[in-house]
């Protein structure tokens, strides 16, 4: 049996940070809205994150130093100003969403409304809470400890848990988390993730440029009573819509003009086929094809 042996001193922090998120996995996720001396609400996913005490109830999250310039993160930035922050957990029906958030938007930029997310009002601390989340974590810092100036470095938020909001469809019958049904997300190397009731599964790294967001989605499809809060992310990290040449054609397709001569007739079943429609071709990953047969009917109407 052979090994490879890394010293991280003789390779870039970035391939030595690949190895380390390959091989320390799964990890849970800490979705963490905070908010700065000015009022504004952050929201951000942090995968560098466990639980490490009960009593107290401590966990600790790290927005570490970007890699490729040692830019502090805004989160970082919040909790030095405000030092309370809500961690919010990722079920499966979140994890697009969570993704979209990570995007790297302008300072001031609410990560909850250009990912969808409902903002609820917390009890102890001042950040909202994640409505959608199956556990909420009302949080104080009690502690940063730096660990280093250069990209890649940790800051280790060391936070007590003052408040915990768990949704009751989550317990089971003696009033203890079911792992099915809260059914939590963790994150893997690259673009891999692992549900905890299934197991492996991709998501797509946000994109270096910014996806419009959710917000910015028409509100027939933003509205949809059958697309779902993944369907939203995935659309809403959408940069460039599809051409109207690459609409016409996609509707040109025999299977997209059978749906629509069939049920064109019909605004609201017409609306509902074509968001079902969508919605699988979201879950086969097919993002662009959605597009095109969403805005298709948008132009249709």
């Amino acid at each position: 049996m052979s090994f490879r042996t890394i010293d991280p001193r003789e390779i870039k922090t970035q391939e030595m940070h690949a190895y380390m998120l390959g091989a320390i996995a799964p990890r849970p996720i800490a979705f963490v809205s905070s908010i700065d001396k000015d009022g504004l609400v952050n929201l951000s996913p942090f995968s560098f994150f466990n639980a490490f005490g009960s009593n107290p109830p401590m966990v600790i999250f790290s927005p570490a130093l970007r890699g490729r310039d040692g830019h502090t993160k805004h989160t970082l930035e919040n909790v030095r100003q405000v030092d309370e922050v809500v961690i919010n957990i990722v079920s499966y029906d979140m994890v697009q969403q969570m993704s979209l958030a990570s995007t790297e938007y302008p300072k001031g930029t609410n990560e909850f409304i250009k990912s969808g997310f409902s903002m609820q009002d917390s009890v102890m601390v001042k950040p909202p809470r994640v409505r959608e989340s199956p556990a909420q974590l009302e949080c104080k810092v009690r502690q940063i400890i730096q660990t280093g100036v250069r990209g890649g470095a940790a800051n280790l938020v060391l936070c007590e848990i003052v408040l915990l909001h768990l949704r009751e469809d989550v317990l089971g019958e003696q009033g203890s988390i079911d792992p099915f049904k809260i059914d939590q997300v963790a994150r893997l190397g690259g673009n891999w993730y692992s549900r905890a009731s299934r197991g492996l599964f991709e998501v797509p790294k946000p994109l270096t440029t910014l996806g419009m967001g959710v917000d910015r989605l028409p509100e027939e499809i933003r509205l949809s009573k059958v697309l779902t809060g993944n369907d939203l992310g995935l659309l809403g990290n959408t940069e460039n819509l599809p051409t109207q040449e690459e609409i016409s054609s996609f509707t040109g397709r025999e299977d997209v003009k059978k749906l629509f001569d069939t049920l064109g007739g019909d605004s609201e079943n017409l609306t509902m086929a074509v968001h079902l429609a969508a919605h699988h071709l979201l879950e086969k990953g097919q993002v662009n094809e959605a597009w095109n047969l969403l805005l298709a009917r948008h132009q249709k109407q």
